[in-house]
């Protein structure tokens, strides 16, 4: 991953995570349940580490915005199967 620019962080409560996930869909779903909770600047996509096992993204979070009721409730992740 890229370093983190500090632009990114320069205020309390602004966050950069970078994921690893075995797979795209499990690193996009994670980025969504941090989307429903938080102002996400999201990634589109995820990227492949040439010969590093399973896949990587990057997204911005903003903490400083209030959660909503719906948000602390908020939905749950169900294990999924592999096709």
């Amino acid at each position: 991953m890229n370093p983190i620019n500090e632009a990114h962080v320069r205020e309390p409560g602004l966050v950069v995570v970078d994921v690893a996930a075995a797979d795209d869909a499990t690193a996009l779903a994670f980025q969504q349940l941090l989307a429903d909770r938080w102002a996400t600047a999201t990634a589109e996509q995820t990227t492949r580490d040439a010969g590093q096992p399973g896949v990587r993204l990057r997204c911005y979070l903003d903490l400083r915005q209030p959660l909503t009721e719906a948000a602390v409730v908020g939905p749950t992740m169900e294990p999924t199967t592999a096709p």
